[in-house]
This record gives C-alpha cells, sequence and structure tokens, in this order.
C-alpha cells in the first residue's frame, strides 16, 4: 500500500486540472475532477487567496484526502487592505489597517500562530505588517506593538 502526498499553492477556488496537481495526479489514476471539486469546496471562502493544499493519495485503493493549510499572514493583510502586493521599498506604504482588522486577522489565524494571549498574535501579524509596509492605526506598526506592551492599545 503508498500513499503518495502531494503539495501545492493554489488560489482559493480556483484549482484546475493543470498544474500543480493535475500533472502530478494524473499518473496515479484517480479521479482528477473529483478532487479538484473537493479541492475548491474547501477553499471557496478564501477567494482571492493562495492557500497551502495537500493532496493523500493511496495508490493501492485510489482512495483520497484533502487537507487545506491557513493561508498566509501575508496573504490575508493583503486582502484585507485590497492590495496586490507589499511594498516595494521600506520607505513605501501601501496602506493602513485598524487594530480591529489586525484582531481579526490574528484570530483567524489563531491555530497556526505562536503565542499564548490573543495579544502575542496580534503582535505577530503587527510584526507581518511592518515587513509589508502596513501602517496600523495611521502609525508605523512597531509603535503599535509598543503601545500593545504598554496596555495603552487593549486586545
Amino acid at each position: 500500500m503508498g500513499e503518495v502526498v502531494i503539495n501545492g499553492l493554489i488560489e482559493g477556488g480556483k484549482a484546475t486540472g493543470g498544474p500543480p496537481f493535475g500533472p502530478a495526479l494524473g499518473p496515479l489514476g484517480v479521479n482528477i475532477n473529483a478532487i479538484i471539486t473537493e479541492i475548491n469546496k474547501k477553499t471557496e471562502q478564501f477567494a482571492g487567496i493562495k492557500m497551502p493544499v495537500k493532496v493523500v493519495v493511496d495508490t493501492t485503493t485510489k482512495q483520497f484526502k484533502v487537507e487545506i493549510g491557513a493561508p498566509p499572514t501575508s496573504a490575508l493583510i493583503l486582502k484585507e487592505l485590497g492590495a496586490q502586493s507589499g511594498a516595494k521599498g521600506k520607505d513605501e506604504t501601501i496602506g493602513n489597517l485598524t487594530i480591529d482588522q489586525v484582531k481579526k486577522i490574528a484570530t483567524s489565524k489563531e491555530a497556526s500562530l505562536y503565542g499564548k494571549s490573543l495579544a502575542e498574535k496580534v503582535k505577530q501579524v503587527l510584526g507581518t505588517c511592518k515587513s509589508m509596509g502596513v501602517k496600523v492605526e495611521n502609525e508605523d506598526p512597531k509603535a503599535v506593538i509598543a503601545k500593545v506592551n504598554s496596555g495603552e492599545i487593549k486586545v
């Protein structure tokens, strides 16, 4: 009994029989359309966001399971901003989030972020904002992290 694992990154709800899954699944003799349909059903609420997807196929029984990973924090930030990509240089700002939007992202990523409290997870999202050129409450995310640490901003 062999098991084949295929990993790929696809936009939510937009998997096709083409790469990365089609060419990898074809030689296994499985129902590619059934797998693509399941991937799209499981990712449709993440339209516009690239998602890590893992397909595990039992080569003997042709049974499969589809596992969807959490979208990257950066992708959730871009979706919240309606932006296509992060800043090109360290002096560029691509947008501004509210602390509530940052909390929403941290909550949706809760299972995959480190930290015991929501405040610690919010600080991780703020760090990603910093690296992407995104301000929070019209301030540098580092300043917002300091306010969270001091208790000035309640999370």
